[in-house]
């Protein structure tokens, strides 16, 4: 039961801290947010098992830890202001060609991360030539020219 729990606690932990952590977080890796990535991955990993390393308890963890990720679906399915708590919601960042200040701030993107979107998937290469960039909930600017 311990391991069940563990993997509860540290599954709710991750879930809050990388809500918190943003959506350009998750979106765009640098080789600096591998290496955190993976140091997180070990320190979750000693505080998952413990000092129980055996095949059994490693079973539980990993069910425990998909068991809580299906229910966490299921329950988002059910109740959109819960999906919109965890998930977040598309926040608009450039209107009719205008970065907008506010938005770009509590988002920590710069223009220069919507100029790479607007040249990656339009081909575009001014901001005037952006109609809207949304920041879409998995860390991804969609870009809609003008």
């Amino acid at each position: 039961m311990d391991s069940v729990l563990r993997a509860l606690t540290i599954f709710g932990f991750l879930l809050v801290l990388m809500r918190f952590a943003g959506r350009r977080t998750l979106g765009e890796m640098t080789p600096f947010d591998f290496v955190l990535l993976l140091i997180l991955g070990e320190t979750t990993q000693q505080a998952l098992l413990g000092d129980d390393f055996s095949v059994t308890n490693a079973m539980i963890v990993i069910a425990t830890l998909l068991g809580a990720d299906i229910t966490l679906s299921l329950i988002k399915q059910r109740s959109r202001r819960l999906e919109r708590l965890i998930d977040g919601v598309p926040i608009l960042i450039v209107n009719d060609g205008a970065p907008i200040r506010e938005a770009l701030d509590n988002c920590r993107v710069d223009e220069e991360d919507i100029l790479a979107a607007a040249r990656l998937h339009q081909g575009l290469e001014r901001m005037d030539q952006i109609r809207w960039a949304v920041l879409e909930t998995n860390g991804e600017i969609s870009v809609i020219p003008r």
